[in-house]
């Protein structure tokens, strides 16, 4: 479960939420549908393409310039 949302979370997710960070400033970042992104940053077991986990990787590196694909993706 999230800690601040109640609902489950991914890797992804999780990172979101530590850092106080959007969904919606992940949208915004990388273009990429509202639905995907929250699917990513719920499940896990989702595995987006990886022209979208580029655009991801690229958002959040500009937070933390050290995270890795992997931290977030089965790949």
């Amino acid at each position: 479960m999230g800690l601040f949302t109640g609902k489950p979370r991914s890797s992804l997710g999780k990172w979101l939420d530590a850092r106080g960070i959007t969904q919606e400033w992940l949208v915004r970042k990388t273009k990429v549908n509202r639905t995907t992104i929250s699917k990513i940053a719920s499940d896990d077991e989702y595995s987006p393409t990886l022209p979208t986990i580029k655009k991801i990787m690229k958002a959040i590196r500009e937070i933390d310039p050290s995270a890795k694909a992997n931290d977030f993706f089965d790949i």
